[in-house]
């Protein structure tokens, strides 16, 4: 009998399109009158939340901007969606890409928080026609590659870091 209810929990999940992994990415403007910290505060309760409801992303964050590409089950996705488009702690909400995927690209983060830099202001220059972060200015390839290079450089970033402090305990 219990079977049959998975069976059946199962069936009504595919109706849903629960086992479609659907890539969402938008574009936003940073709400200026939020209060100070809260864009720690957004990024702590994504990260849980997404963790939660098995969602993986990327966030781009530059004082002005968010650039967010994510991952998870359709209805939870549209329902993200959902609320993205009704929270004023951002405005102007541009879908940028959605589509189905085959398999998640940020399958390591619950939310990756990247962050435009002096050390890699160039990339602005490489990906769009300004020399300032802004994502209206870039299409959707662009977009993808400068969240896949900034992730790159920070992972790259992590490893060293991590060399440095294995080196330094290793002379002990």
């Amino acid at each position: 009998m219990e079977s049959a209810e998975l069976s059946e929990l199962d069936r009504l999940k595919m109706r849903h399109g629960e086992h479609v992994i659907l890539r969402l990415t938008y574009i936003s403007r940073y709400n200026s009158d939020n209060p100070t910290g809260e864009v720690t505060r957004i990024l702590t309760q994504a990260q849980q939340n997404n963790e939660r409801n098995g969602i993986t992303g990327a966030l781009v964050f530059n004082h002005n901007y968010f650039l967010q590409s994510i991952e998870g089950a359709r209805p939870v996705i549209n329902e993200l969606l959902r609320k993205l488009v009704e929270d004023d702690r951002h405005y102007a909400l541009q879908v940028i890409e959605c589509r189905e995927v085959e398999q998640r690209h940020w399958s390591k983060w619950s939310m990756k928080y990247l962050i435009p830099s002096d050390e890699n202001k160039g990339l602005a220059l490489k990906f769009s026609t300004g020399n300032q972060f802004n994502p209206y200015l870039m299409n959707t390839n662009q977009i993808m590659m400068l969240i896949d290079t900034l992730s790159e450089l920070q992972e790259q970033e992590e490893i060293d870091a991590s060399k440095k402090k294995k080196s330094w305990f290793s002379l002990s």
